[in-house]
């Protein structure tokens, strides 16, 4: 059996911040969801004027994450090459979803929707780097 790493609350609390900051930092108002390394939720949280569907939309970002082992972006980008059967796969082709590496295993994700896809990738992204000291 292998030995795996998991997302403890205090680590999504700590995840959610750095994704909020983020975001605040830059004006954009949007939904923040971490997931464990099964698709679980851990945190789900929708800044003040951020539109309603994102905080549907944003843990299923961080669950394509966890089934897939890419960020959500792969999957837009397939679509958007003309691989249209990806819209067939049980994912959300939608970029602004990474996962969280750590020991070489996927051990969550973070989703963000709400602005551009750039964008929602950005404020993840920021998410994840608040834990880059502990993915080793």
């Amino acid at each position: 059996m292998k030995t795996i790493k998991a997302l403890t609350l205090d680590d999504a609390r700590r995840i959610a911040a750095a994704a909020e900051s983020e975001a605040l930092a830059n004006g954009w108002a949007v939904s923040i969801a971490v997931c464990d390394g099964g698709g679980h939720a851990l945190w789900l949280q929708r800044m003040d004027g951020a539109p309603p569907m994102s905080a549907v939309v944003a843990p299923e970002k961080a669950r394509t994450c966890i089934m897939s082992g890419k960020p959500s972006k792969a999957y837009e980008d397939m679509v958007n090459n003309g691989r249209f059967a990806a819209l067939a796969m049980p994912v959300v082709p939608l970029e602004g979803g990474e996962p969280i590496v750590a020991g070489g295993a996927i051990v969550g994700a973070v989703g963000v929707s709400g602005v551009k896809a750039g964008e929602d990738a950005q404020v993840a992204r920021a998410g994840v780097a608040a834990l880059a000291g502990e993915c080793a």
